[in-house]
């Protein structure tokens, strides 16, 4: 008689392979989309203000030009448009604070969402909503009369939102820097004078000749100036494309290294 020996069950390891692209998925960025466009105060401040501002200051200089013939009211709008797309994009990004605050973040380091793809994300829905403010703020612009090649219409355009990457960047950036309940304080200031120094609200050149020089080395001084080229007739900078790239890097980078920072202990 035999007897036969019982083998054992086979054990199987868990996979524990990565996800693709960091667990970066369609499926939340379009439900951050929806979180954003939902926030009413949010639209009414990024999308409805900055075409008031346009109403405002921009219609009295209707009739007079610049240099190359081509209307004022068409620099002002464009202008108002930058703004409008790095309040737009510092909001969004900017909002991971109240994130922080709930502790949604580090739930999130439970996951496999690297920090890499939450950053993504973040970055996306917020150049989704800079790019709803460039086309709110041209419409009411086109509306009000402003004409103006469509080539300068669509570089200007472009220029304006692909540059408020900096600002979608810049908001993460504070997020994670300062608490909750002091984001907007520290936002408002900081972007109101970003604004003047990058000819949004005055031009630079009426800024005395030390602030000129210093506003070349802020973020949204390359934005606006590649912005308004079109319209002037200026060439491409390629300064103020590397102060671009050099500021996105720099608030990307730090946004991700605060991400990774705050939720380090799970």
């Amino acid at each position: 008689m035999t007897t036969s020996t019982p083998t054992r069950a086979a054990v199987t390891e868990p996979d524990r392979r990565l996800p693709a692209l960091g667990a970066f998925s369609p499926a939340v960025l379009r439900i951050e989309l929806r979180r954003v466009l939902r926030n009413r105060r949010t639209l009414a401040f990024t999308l409805i203000m900055p075409g008031v501002f346009f109403l405002i200051f921009g219609l009295p200089q209707g009739g007079q030009s610049l240099d190359n013939g081509r209307p004022v009211t068409a620099y002002v709008m464009i202008s108002l448009a930058v703004y409008a797309a790095m309040v737009a994009t510092t909001s969004a990004g900017g909002a991971v604070a109240t994130e922080r605050a709930l502790g949604w973040s580090r739930q999130l380091r439970l996951t496999p969402l690297r920090p890499a793809a939450y950053v993504a994300t973040k970055l996306l829905t917020a150049m989704t909503l800079g790019l709803l403010a460039v086309a709110v703020e041209f419409l009411v612009g086109a509306a009000a009369g402003v004409r103006i090649p469509a080539d300068v219409w669509l570089l200007s355009g472009l220029a304006a939102w692909i540059g408020s990457l900096v600002f979608a960047a810049f908001g993460l950036f504070i997020g994670y820097l300062v608490p909750a309940e002091n984001v907007m304080q520290f936002i408002g200031p900081i972007l109101a004078v970003l604004a003047m120094f990058g000819g949004l609200f005055v031009p630079v050149e009426v800024l005395p000749e030390i602030l000129q020089q210093v506003a070349k080395f802020t973020p949204v001084y390359g934005m606006g100036v590649l912005a308004r080229a079109p319209l002037t007739g200026d060439g491409v900078s390629m300064a103020a494309v590397a102060n671009l790239v050099v500021w996105a890097l720099l608030f990307g980078v730090g946004a991700a290294r605060l991400f990774r920072r705050d939720t380090a202990r799970v």
